[in-house]
């Protein structure tokens, strides 16, 4: 399950939740790496490099919270290990930026996001992939 994103009719790319991640070590706890967050590869108990422990997070707080629609607050920074998402871009991150980015955002369920609101939206998805980029995905 995730969120996908749209401007002007074009698709943008597509938020899901994607397990605990060490915001303070820029790292996933996912065993598989970045690579494999949304394979059933499994998850360390603590960060790999700091061995911190994941916060407790209920549905009105994390990255699955979020894609359910029961997270409804401002995405805000993190630190520690807290849930993160991730985002499959369906154009390049440069065209984004450059063309698309002045144009309105709307997600799949109807609501509109300006830019700032789609960069928040961006700043809980430390792991973005780009290897569909040009390809039809959902």
């Amino acid at each position: 399950m995730g969120t996908n994103f749209y401007a002007g009719g074009i698709h943008i790319g597509k938020r899901s939740a994607a397990g605990f991640y060490c915001w303070d070590c820029g790292v996933t706890l996912c065993k598989g790496g970045e690579a494999k967050v949304h394979y059933d590869v499994g998850f360390y108990d603590r960060c790999p490099k700091c061995g911190k422990a994941p916060k407790r997070e209920t549905l009105s707080e994390g990255a699955v919270g979020r894609e359910l629609g029961f997270n409804k607050s401002k995405p805000a920074p993190k630190t520690g290990v807290q849930s993160c998402a991730s985002f499959s871009w369906a154009i390049s991150p440069e065209t984004w930026r450059t063309i698309i980015g002045r144009k309105r955002i709307k997600d799949e369920y109807g609501r509109w996001l300006c830019r700032a609101d789609f960069e928040a939206v961006l700043s809980e998805c430390p792991i973005q992939y780009s290897d569909l980029v040009g390809q039809d995905f959902s």
